[in-house]
């Protein structure tokens, strides 16, 4: 399809072409300058459109990163359900929510930025599809882990939940910014409080899901 033909695009497959280029364009661009640094009219100049028309599909920035972050958590709960069915423990099933995070660095970015800016500048039909888009993986990576562990449907949720808030915590700690970058590397004892990100997460999920159980009375 020319720019031309994009822009004239009134069909309802042109207006579903439209929201998927634009949202390919906004992941591209954080894939490559990171979240924080993709402004709306970047996404416009790099989809061909101005800055009005990409609001007539998406309010705002954020809610067009709002919407890639729920593909994010579907992405990450698909791999999850895939893996977890030779699991036969809470210590694989902690490996596995842990892997599959660090393999997904974009879900990471798009976490840290989540309750920060994200979820800020939204209208509240945008920021309720986003909760209630979570809620649900939650609930359903809770009731994988549960059947793959001892652990309860809601302690399995709590435990996916507890590793997408650590990622999105320590994703920006574990990759600083050039001046702090520099500093680790001329000052080894700074350095060595760096986090690495799935060592960190997996001991912390692992702390979590041992302290679980001994909770249930409470």
């Amino acid at each position: 399809m020319t720019r031309s033909a994009f822009l004239r695009a009134r069909r309802p497959e042109h207006k579903q072409q439209r929201r998927e280029a634009i949202l390919a364009a906004a992941r591209e661009l954080a894939r490559t300058s990171g979240v924080r640094n993709v402004s709306l009219g970047a996404v416009a100049e790099a989809v061909g459109l101005a800055k009005s028309n990409i609001v007539r599909y998406f309010g705002t920035r954020e809610e067009i990163y709002l919407e890639l972050l729920v593909d994010e958590w579907r992405q990450w709960a698909e791999a999850v359900s895939g893996r977890l069915g030779t699991v036969r423990s809470a210590v694989e099933a902690v490996t596995v929510l842990a892997e599959t995070i660090n393999d997904r660095p974009l879900f990471c970015d798009l976490l840290s930025h989540a309750s920060t800016s994200l979820e800020h500048n939204v209208s509240a039909s945008a920021a309720r599809a986003f909760k209630h888009a979570v809620h649900d993986r939650i609930a359903e990576m809770g009731a994988e882990v549960a059947r793959a562990t001892d652990l309860t449907e809601r302690e399995g949720g709590e435990l996916a939940a507890a590793a997408s808030g650590l990622a999105g915590m320590l994703y920006p700690a574990s990759n600083p910014p050039p001046a702090l970058a520099q500093v680790y590397a001329e000052d080894p004892e700074l350095a060595a409080s760096c986090p690495v990100l799935l060592p960190t997460l997996v001991r912390a999920l692992s702390a979590l899901a041992a302290g679980l159980p001994t909770l249930r009375d409470e």
